[in-house]
């Protein structure tokens, strides 16, 4: 989704949020995602004024008021994600689901997860349903490689194990992951 994505040509329009579409923000990161509400202070501090960021192909990013983008939304798409650098300091946000060794390299190069490298020895997968987001990690590493939208439940993975298991959202070093400067 990001593979092309350059901070200086997807970049549309920035704008700053008002207080009650912060308030609105942190209802809906709690709701969809119930293990954030004890950092989302850490994360959204009540004295920043956060920034929506508009981008090409109907991308919206959530950034902090120095730039730095937190969390994306896509489409018509009602809930925001985070990003890998806010799940690498907090890891407990998003259901993780393990992938073998053999998968890394695909990963990071943006593929989507097949079921086999969810299923295989190596590999972990933990209870979740269809359409949920998930912290794509690897085997024998600390950090998440990419955050995926589950195509299928786990139950299906386990007994199909067929077809694409995780699509691909956000991976390391894809266009998003190299914003260095933020958004001003």
């Amino acid at each position: 989704m990001f593979k092309k994505f350059h901070e200086k040509d997807s970049v549309t329009s920035v704008t700053q949020l008002r207080n009650t579409d912060v308030k609105r923000l942190k209802q809906r990161l709690t709701q969809d995602f119930p293990h954030i509400e004890s950092v989302l202070d850490e994360i959204l501090p009540k004295k920043d004024t956060p920034k929506l960021v508009k981008c090409q192909d109907h991308i919206e990013l959530i950034a902090d008021s120095t730039g730095q983008p937190l969390f994306f939304r896509f489409r018509d798409s009602q809930s925001y994600i985070p990003l890998l650098r806010l799940l690498h300091k907090y890891p407990f946000i998003l259901r993780p689901q393990q992938v073998d060794k053999g998968a890394i390299r695909f990963v990071l190069s943006g593929a989507n997860i097949m079921c086999p490298g969810l299923t295989s020895p190596g590999a972990k997968l933990c209870d979740a349903p269809k359409d949920s987001i998930c912290a794509v990690m690897a085997e024998g590493k600390e950090h998440a490689l990419a955050i995926g939208l589950l195509k299928m439940s786990s139950q299906d993975m386990q007994q199909i194990n067929k077809g694409v298991g995780v699509e691909t959202l956000h991976y390391l070093n894809d266009g998003l992951w190299t914003v260095k400067h933020g958004f001003k």
